[in-house]
């Protein structure tokens, strides 16, 4: 993907809007335009040029020429805020569309708030400075060519008067528009910065509370904004300075342009008070392009090269889809010497050698840090650079094609994402569900007396806040039996509910039948513990024992450490 496969979403399907846009753009340019011929003949007509038009015609043509411009505003009201809505959605559309083809082994790692700050305060920044300001760089070019033309038609003379004077301001405008691309990117990057920082300590709120860490928080965040406002400013400063030199051209070649008609005027060298009146009109169609084109120019190029950070981002880390399909598990997930660490020579799993067969339960436990949750990560292919193998059935997880591996693989995790919406579609994931399918999923979840006492239609608040945590995992395992997957990973689900609460939803996920379930458990109560077919046991990387509860028991060896100073 390149950024012209972005921008092409600009005008997919959007090409008439966008030329009854353009369209009105130059009608309205011609129209301005015109109002210096009229400006020139009404005033040879007071001077009592010969061959000057009436008064009576000359009203009659300033009448029409603003009908025309209503006319005008009117169709550009109806055509270029539809182009804009259009080329904007269809943008983010796309760029998102892009970002969800994303796998976990691709995506993981990655920022987060890169992906927000170019979907949300770039965005904002294409549409103004390459949507909005192509309008304005058809009209600043119609017009700049236009009066230069009538110029040269009016005067040689004046015009190369003219051209004398503007040299200087348009070096310098150019000279400092070329800023804006660097200050533009300035801007989006600490913008991107600002927004990661405001992303963590919102979602850190509780540890910054209990920790007292408030001040230290706001200068971590004062820090991140006056970053974001000095680039800002900087960026400011520059489109003064280039309207600084805008203005301060303007008035020297307008003034330099009066007194040369005037002496040529007043000379006889074919120049009439009307031509002297249109020149200095027509300076304004001059010199407004000659401040508005670079900063156009430099921001649709600062434009482009945010789309280009987008595309980068979205082609971070792609890597060809894989080939093999796994439509069910028929004989279960086998490990061969696995070894993985995520710094290199620092192994989190030590040739891990596993066979967990399909419709059994299975526990993982040990201390923090022993590898359970990078086990159960590997076998969502979050990571595809690990030693050994990994086989689901006889195909090896590496070959296996993203969209199979999620036919077959749900997970449970400890923060269960819940969406602002109804309880429902939190379930379905927005989904079309026949009613018997998610009424099945409700009951098995234990769901049942909260739709009950509340309704599918019971919203869920932002990030489920309207919710228990028992709720909100009791929906995690709806989801996944909505699905019908082979295989489900539990990574710590319940650690965060009160034992009550977790003794239940470790319950209801064990009462799922005909499912293989891996469940990190931090839980070891005796009566879930003996509901496994097999606990294994890791302890540093290893598999330090294995078997059914009451043979670990009997072994009295490190699980029986850890349960006993469990209890």
């Amino acid at each position: 993907m390149t950024s012209k496969d972005l921008r092409r979403q600009f005008y997919k399907g959007n090409k008439l809007a966008f030329g009854v846009a353009v369209f009105t753009a130059l009608t309205m340019a011609i129209l301005s335009l015109s109002t210096s011929w009229l400006i020139q003949q009404l005033m040879d007509t007071i001077s009592g040029v010969e061959g000057a038009l009436g008064l009576k015609t000359l009203a009659l043509l300033t009448v029409g020429l603003i009908c025309l411009a209503v006319v005008m505003g009117m169709v550009e009201y109806a055509s270029k805020p539809r182009f804009m809505k259009k080329a904007i959605q269809q943008y983010k559309e796309f760029a998102f569309e892009s970002l969800l083809k994303k796998n976990i082994n691709t995506f993981n790692g990655e920022a987060a708030a890169s992906y927000i700050s170019a979907l949300s305060n770039d965005v904002t920044s294409i549409e103004a400075n390459y949507l909005e300001k192509q309008f304005g760089l058809i009209t600043s070019l119609v017009m700049f060519t236009g009066a230069f033309i009538m110029m040269l038609l009016y005067s040689p003379l004046l015009t190369l008067i003219v051209v004398l004077l503007l040299i200087l301001p348009v070096i310098a405008s150019a000279m400092v528009g070329n800023k804006m691309e660097a200050t533009e990117l300035a801007v989006s990057k600490k913008n991107e910065s600002l927004t990661d920082t405001i992303k963590e300590i919102i979602g850190g709120f509780s540890v910054v509370k209990s920790f007292k860490a408030e001040k230290a928080v706001l200068q971590f965040f004062l820090k991140s904004n006056t970053a974001v406002e000095d680039a800002k400013c900087k960026k400011s400063k520059i489109a003064i300075l280039i309207e600084t030199i805008s203005s301060t051209a303007g008035i020297t070649a307008q003034m330099g342009v009066f007194i040369a008609g005037a002496y040529l005027a007043i000379s006889g060298k074919g120049v009439t008070p009307g031509i002297v009146m249109a020149f200095v009109n027509l300076m304004n169609f001059l010199l407004q392009p000659i401040a508005a084109l670079p900063e156009i120019f430099a921001s649709r190029k600062a434009s482009v090269a945010l789309m280009d950070k987008l595309c980068d981002l979205l082609n971070k880390n792609v890597t060809k889809e894989k080939d093999e399909v796994v439509d069910t598990l028929k004989q279960g997930i086998t490990v061969q010497n696995l070894s993985f660490g995520y710094k290199e020579d620092e192994d989190v799993l030590i040739g891990l050698n596993l066979s967990l067969e399909e419709g059994k339960s299975y526990a993982l436990v040990g201390a923090s840090g022993c590898g359970k949750s990078t086990l159960l990560n590997l076998f969502l292919a979050a990571y595809d650079n690990y030693e050994g193998r990994i086989f689901y059935d006889n195909h090896e997880l590496r070959d296996i094609s993203s969209e199979a591996l999620y036919d077959v693989v749900s997970v449970i995790q400890q923060n269960v994402v819940i969406f602002n919406a109804t309880l429902r579609d939190n379930i379905t994931m927005f989904r079309d569900i026949p009613k018997e399918e998610v009424d099945r999923v409700i009951d098995a979840a234990g769901l049942r007396t909260f739709v009950e006492e509340h309704g599918e239609d019971n919203l869920c608040g932002e990030n489920g806040n309207l919710l228990s945590g028992g709720e909100r995992q009791r929906i995690s395992i709806a989801r996944s039996l909505l699905r019908k997957v082979s295989v489900l990973l539990v990574d710590e689900a319940t650690a965060a509910l009160d034992k009550q609460t977790a003794y239940q939803v470790s319950n209801a996920i064990l009462d799922i039948q005909d499912v293989m379930k891996v469940v990190i458990t931090h839980s070891l109560e005796e009566n879930l513990l003996n509901r496994f077919d097999e606990i294994i046991v890791l302890k540093a990387g290893e598999v330090a024992e294995k078997g059914t509860f009451e043979e670990l028991m009997k072994k009295k060896e490190y699980f029986y450490s850890l349960y006993m100073v469990a209890q």
